[in-house]
């Protein structure tokens, strides 16, 4: 049985105890804040970035991971005859995925790439089930199969405290901005086909754990839970508010909290969270 590597990036969301339990390669994005290049997650950690972004003159620019760097870690990777599993955030959010396609045809060993139509959690599910399976000696033709009908039954959920990154970004006007701002409305998004698709806005945290709480219900209903991550950008207490709801339904379920990576929160701004569930 040909071994088989899993690689990945750094929006995935997974900490480092899981990177080392499951040998997870991963190869970082980058943000630039005022200029200044970091590595997500080797020379910034996410709580840091909050802080130099909010004092930042401009809004952090992120790019993903360069084409030798690819490259380099497939050739690596695959020298001693292994084959390599590549999973990435969405292609509709970035242009790591057609980086990685192109990396890929320019080594000599094997290196499928998979775009997980998902970000953070809900490609950490997919990194950590493709882990999974190559550790059972699983083909490399199963676990693409498998991490197919995985993506069918992942559901993420995307919310923000404030509209400001938005509008600097220039991905909303400032007028509607202006709008939101002055009835405190807090968007909810939901990922689908690999697009932030606008689903709900609600005023406050309680409307925003209610909504997130009535829709895990109703996706999970006749079906059973196998794994929910939350990722925030510096809110913590939302997080664990949530958490607390939905171990009222689902209780004795593990749900993993962690700080999201500064390439989600350069665009969501502090206060955001990410909510992410799948089911059998």
């Amino acid at each position: 049985m040909t071994n088989i590597k899993i690689v990945t990036d750094s929006t995935a969301d997974l900490n480092k105890e899981t990177l080392e339990k499951f040998n997870i390669h991963v190869l970082p994005l980058s943000i630039a804040i005022d200029g200044v290049p970091y590595r997500d997650q080797l020379d910034i950690q996410p709580d840091e970035f909050i802080e130099k972004m909010e004092l930042a003159k401009e809004l952090p620019k992120s790019s993903q991971p360069p084409l030798g760097a690819f490259i380099e870690l497939y050739e690596k990777l695959t020298e001693d005859g292994s084959e390599v599993i590549s999973i990435h955030l969405s292609s509709e959010l970035s242009g790591t995925f057609q980086t990685a396609v192109s990396a890929s045809k320019m080594v000599n060993g094997k290196v499928t790439v998979i775009d997980s139509k998902y970000i953070s959690k809900g490609l950490g599910f997919q990194v950590v089930r493709a882990a999974t399976r190559a550790q059972e000696e699983w083909s490399a033709v199963d676990i693409m199969n498998d991490l197919d009908h995985l993506r069918t039954r992942i559901s993420l959920y995307v919310t923000m405290d404030t509209l400001d990154n938005l509008i600097k970004g220039g991905r909303i006007g400032r007028g509607k901005a202006l709008i939101g701002s002055l009835l405190k409305i807090k968007p909810i998004a939901r990922l689908e086909d690999g697009i932030y698709t606008p689903e709900k806005n609600v005023r406050n945290s309680g409307q925003l754990i209610r909504y997130l709480t009535g829709q895990f219900l109703t996706t999970i209903k006749g079906k059973t839970v196998q794994a929910i991550g939350i990722a925030h950008a510096d809110a913590l207490d939302l997080a664990h508010k949530l958490k607390a709801s939905l171990l009222e339904h689902v209780p004795g379920v593990n749900i993993d909290i962690s700080y999201t990576t500064p390439i989600i929160s350069v665009h969501t701004g502090r206060g955001a969270i990410g909510f992410s569930f799948y089911t059998d």
